[in-house]
């Protein structure tokens, strides 16, 4: 098992019984989303463990080679060409050593949620859609499905039962609103169910999000 990330916990209560890994986008770290636990609304589902890696640090094609925190490496501003398999399926392996040492703590798979924001939704979905287990859910938040041709052979069973959340920005330029559609047709047409919803905004969260993502942590983990 790969050593395990760097990363910020945050318990809402005593001896939790569900765990969220949230992971942050290119170039941010595990800081990024811990104000947003304060903003969700958790009020009836108990102590939730909020997991915060931090990405290694590589260098980045599309920015020059700069050395950043990123959980693969970016070629081009077309994401799907030229992808970095061998960082996609690395950092897999990163993530899959946080859902075990969450196991580990008593957190069984079916109350351990992954989430991730554009690269870190990326990433959300290139481990859950592999997981030979049940998850309570994949969080999806302005990304898009990497490695979209090899999914249809290497996902698993189990994971087809678990729960989707996907949210875009309309105004998205980071990663276009369309590449989102994609991914979400892709991810429709093999079986998962769908949670989607899209907003005005840029590459970005807003309120209206955060309120739509309180109300589908309470179904999954209800």
């Amino acid at each position: 098992m790969s050593d395990l990330l760097q990363n910020i916990e945050i318990e809402t209560a005593p001896n939790p019984t569900a765990a969220i890994i949230w992971l942050h986008g290119l170039g941010a770290d595990g800081n990024d989303f811990v104000p947003l636990v304060r903003e969700l609304d958790l009020k009836g589902l108990g102590g939730i463990r909020f997991v915060f890696p931090h990405a290694k640090t590589i260098p980045v094609t599309i920015n020059g080679g700069y050395i950043m925190r990123a959980w693969y490496d970016i070629t081009g501003a077309e994401l799907t060409r030229r992808e970095d398999e061998t960082g996609l399926r690395d950092s897999q392996r990163d993530v899959e050593a946080l859902i075990a040492r969450e196991k580990a703590r008593g957190i069984p798979a079916s109350r351990i949620i992954l989430a991730g924001f554009s690269q870190g939704c990326a990433m959300t979905l290139q481990t859950g859609l592999r997981h030979p287990e049940k998850l309570a859910g994949m969080l999806c938040l302005s990304g898009y499905l990497p490695l979209n041709e090899k999914v249809v052979h290497e996902r698993t069973e189990e994971s087809i039962d678990t729960p989707v959340f996907m949210a875009h920005g309309r105004q998205d330029h980071v990663v276009p609103f369309i590449r989102a559609e994609q991914s979400r047709d892709i991810l429709k047409e093999l079986g998962y169910t769908i949670e989607w919803h899209d907003y005005p905004m840029q590459h970005s969260l807003c309120f209206e999000e955060v309120q739509d993502i309180s109300a589908w942590l309470k179904k999954v983990l209800a």
